[in-house]
């Protein structure tokens, strides 16, 4: 139960540093969503282990309710967790996250089936998933990982990764650590995508002075 309050006690500091719209303690201790379904999490979760039937899920349910975060009490947090809005989080049975990681609204960390066991994906320290974002299976995704807003992520990450698109794809891996005050910058992520198309356009326009250079030697001949 200690360890509980000392997770609680960084949560809230997360909460109180990492959005620049917190104010004041009072203002994060009584309107934040995310604070309070990790507060119900934490007493769901020490009750879960303690196998307690029926109240740890019960627990959950009433904070998805009021919060509109779901959080089942199985999942294993580390401490510094920061949930931004919360609204339509979801966090599967067999999930594992590190510590000092950032969710936004809409993300998902669920499942893909049905099956048994290690079903939910495993996310290191200092992991940022954007806005709905989906995080499927029993993948690990490494730390200081950036997930873009929307992405669906299918497969392991290594550390210091940028993910973005459907499926996820690694569009940067950097040996660095990540500077804490571009944690919640989650715009400015390449797009790969587009990135070839403009080098598509630049072999075109390339291709066509040629074309027209050879055609006017070709005349002038």
């Amino acid at each position: 139960m200690i360890d509980t309050f000392r997770k609680i006690k960084r949560d809230f500091r997360a909460a109180l540093s990492m959005d620049p719209a917190a104010t004041s303690r009072l203002e994060v201790a009584l309107t934040y969503a995310g604070f309070h379904a990790l507060l119900f999490y934490r007493f769901a979760h020490w009750l879960w282990k303690k196998r307690v039937p029926f109240i740890p899920r019960a627990l959950s349910q009433f904070a998805r309710f009021i919060t509109g975060i779901e959080i089942h009490p199985g999942a294993t947090i580390g401490s510094g967790l920061f949930i931004d809005h919360g609204m339509g989080v979801v966090i599967g049975e067999t999930t594992e996250i590190g510590d000092n990681v950032t969710l936004f609204q809409g993300t998902t960390l669920g499942g893909t089936g049905k099956q048994r066991g290690k079903r939910h994906p495993t996310l290191g320290n200092h992991v940022v998933v954007g806005a709905g974002a989906k995080v499927l299976g029993p993948i690990k995704i490494g730390d200081y990982v950036k997930i873009g807003a929307n992405s669906v992520v299918l497969q392991d990450v290594p550390d210091h990764s940028t993910v973005v698109g459907i499926p996820g794809r690694i569009v940067r891996i950097k040996d660095e650590r990540v500077p804490d005050e571009a944690l919640l910058d989650h715009i400015h992520i390449p797009d790969p995508i587009a990135d070839r198309f403009i080098d598509l356009q630049l072999q075109i326009d390339t291709l066509k002075k040629e074309l027209e250079t050879f055609k006017a030697k070709k005349k002038n001949s």
